[in-house]
């Protein structure tokens, strides 16, 4: 149970680690058992040496009975051997394991070796030691003869140890066989038990879920899958049955979620139609009472309201008032013509900004709400109308019948409220926009009358005085030279007026300045006789209508200075519009000095600063070049273009 809980990770690591450790035990005993093997034919190998020894100790010692032996060179070497046969017996008892060399651990073998080194020590050893300390040759001869029976005994002994040896590397030979081919077969079994766990834990649910997800995807949500374990798969399959009883959910229900969503599709699209009806209207130019009047009207229409007020707040004040009604009685219009804000629902509306739908059958401490029960009406809506952040006022709707707006309908409404601010407030920027442009026109208008008629009609006065004083005196002559200067004043003071009339009067059609400036040229062509000429290079976009009126307004008051002053006999007008528009008026008239020792100020030639304030208020710059003899050049340059439209 344990097993069917754990992790499908957590299952193949375990199944692999098992594996790993029977592998590694089974090639661990592999190798202990060849390691086994290795020190065993290293100990026969010096068992057969030590044999060998002791056949060469005896070999040297039967050479020490000769006559005219070297007794001391055999004893060294008999001692050599010793040494060498000892360090040999050393090393089959001790074992070493860097070669490796080691006796088997066998009981019997292990008491051999103990009675084969005994004997050694007791008997053969001293009996070697004996014949070489004999000082007689018949002596020696005869212990050689005695030594001879036990080392044919020692080395049967050796023989023994060595046949054991080889007995036991036989048995560890067929030891390390048996577990080769257990190796053999662990592969051959684990691979067996690898493949059917891999078919039980990953084959078969992936099969499995392949067959369902295909009956699937043959419309077969009844499909439910066994869940067989608790691992990945065993989620896969929950998750596999919840999805298909979800789709089976969804499918049997299918037909009417569309319905429900084509439904809210079709209140969409109204929605989207009400606020496109409402916006293409609100886009139109007019007032605002009829911008009010006009939504009032069709959010009537649309939610089947039978009154309608908008209220709208006045500049600095606390107080709302009505602007447009429909479908109100005379006596609500007339007491509730003026409110407060926070009085009653709507002043909180127009307060907080927060929209209400109320149905007046709930009781209320509201007293101001009983003139709306009065007039026979059950439900009222108070809409914020709004321009950016700022509450400009509210409507109202009212309804005979209970009408509550839901969480929609009120965004719908609010939508509404910001697109009427928005189009009152642009119609109040407009009308101030047309105040100030006006205003500004006037002071301009009254600039130059005053500094042109104003003048010539002070000048009148001052000589029709003068003739009547000659006239007192008698003085004919003096009298008709008086009455010459003001025939002169008179002329002059028509020609500005002609001349201001002809400005004022001039249009712009389409924004053609081009157009507008050649048309003017012609004008004063044929007013003063001054030739003119005209040239027009660039393809700038054109510019807006209000920079055009104001740039022909400067190159007419230029106009004007040539005619008043500057006895020109030629005028050259260029306009290059490119990324910039610049227009030059050059004439070869008389001229002035504009140095600093001239005493020469722009500010008091009204002409100038007239033209100076034009430029300042469309953002141009304007410059006067001029020098006594040499004319006027007056560069005027609109560093930032608007566009206006092609």
């Amino acid at each position: 149970m344990a097993a069917l809980n754990q992790k499908l990770g957590t299952k193949i690591v375990n199944i692999l680690i098992f594996f790993f450790f029977v592998a590694l035990a089974a090639i661990s005993m592999t190798l202990y058992i060849s390691w086994q093997l290795e020190g065993a034919g290293a100990a026969i190998n010096d068992a057969g040496s030590a044999r060998m020894r002791s056949y060469r100790i005896a070999y040297l010692l039967s050479q020490s009975t000769r006559e005219n032996s070297d007794s001391e060179a055999i004893r060294a070497n008999v001692l050599k051997e010793i040494g060498l046969f000892e360090s040999t017996l050393r090393i089959l008892e001790e074992g070493n394991p860097a070669r490796p060399l080691f006796l088997p651990k066998e009981r019997e073998v292990q008491e051999q070796m103990q009675l084969l080194h005994q004997e050694w020590t007791n008997r053969m050893k001293p009996l070697i030691l004996e014949i070489m300390n004999s000082e007689k040759a018949a002596g020696q001869l005869t212990l050689i003869t005695a030594y001879q029976p036990a080392l044919l005994n020692f080395v049967s002994m050796v023989n023994h140890l060595v046949l054991m040896v080889e007995e036991s590397n036989a048995r560890n030979t067929a030891l390390l066989r048996s577990f080769q081919i257990s190796l053999v077969l662990l592969a051959l079994i684990g691979t067996l038990v690898l493949i059917y766990l891999f078919f039980v834990m990953v084959i078969r649910p992936v099969t499995q879920l392949q067959d369902g997800i295909q009956r699937m995807a043959a419309a077969d949500f009844s499909v439910h899958l066994p869940v067989r374990s608790k691992d990945e798969f065993g989620a896969l399959t929950n998750g596999f049955n919840q999805m298909a009883d979800r789709l089976k959910n969804l499918y049997g229900t299918l037909e009417d979620r569309v319905q429900e969503k084509t439904r809210s599709l079709e209140n969409k699209n109204q929605e989207l139609a009400i606020l496109y009806e409402f916006a293409a209207f609100l886009n139109k130019p007019a007032s605002v009472e009829d911008l009010c009047r006009g939504v009032l009207k069709k959010l009537m229409g649309v939610l089947a309201a039978q009154g309608g007020l908008v209220r709208l707040t006045a500049p600095n004040s606390h107080a709302l008032h009505i602007i447009v009604h429909e479908g109100m009685s005379e006596t609500f219009v007339q007491e509730e013509t003026c409110l407060t804000l926070g009085e009653c629902l709507c002043g909180e509306t127009a307060r907080d900004g927060t929209p209400v739908s109320w149905d007046l059958n709930f009781e209320a401490p509201r007293p101001l709400l009983q003139r709306c029960k009065r007039d026979g009406f059950q439900s009222i809506s108070a809409i914020p109308i709004r321009s950016k952040t700022q509450i400009i006022g509210i409507f109202n709707l009212f309804f005979h019948e209970p009408q509550v707006f839901d969480s929609h309908e009120i965004l719908l409404l609010e939508t509404i409220g910001q697109h009427l601010g928005v189009a009152i407030e642009n119609q109040r920027l407009v009308s101030r926009e047309k105040e100030m442009a006006v205003s500004e026109e006037r002071n301009l208008i009254a600039q130059e009358l005053h500094d042109s008629i104003a003048q010539s009609l002070a000048f009148l006065n001052i000589q029709v005085q003068m003739l009547a004083d000659s006239l007192h005196r008698g003085n004919a002559a003096e009298a008709m030279e008086g009455l010459a200067q003001i025939r002169e004043g008179v002329q002059e003071s028509y020609d500005v007026v002609r001349e201001l009339l002809v400005h004022f009067r001039t249009r712009v059609e389409h924004a053609d300045l081009a157009s507008a400036i050649t048309s003017a040229l012609e004008k004063f062509e044929g007013q003063t006789g001054i030739k003119t000429s005209f040239r027009q290079s660039g393809s700038g976009a054109p510019l807006a209508p209000e920079y055009v009126i104001q740039l022909l307004h400067i190159i007419q008051e230029a106009l004007s200075n040539v005619r008043k002053h500057a006895k020109a006999t030629r005028v050259d007008v260029e306009m290059e519009q490119n990324e910039e528009c610049r227009i030059v008026v050059a004439d070869n008239g008389a001229g002035f000095d504009t140095g600093p020792k001239s005493g020469f100020v722009e500010e008091q030639h009204v002409g100038i600063k007239i033209m100076k304030e034009r430029a300042h208020r469309i953002g141009a710059q304007l410059t006067i070049a001029s020098a006594q003899g040499e004319g006027t050049r007056l560069s005027l340059t609109l560093v930032k273009q608007p566009k206006g439209t092609v």
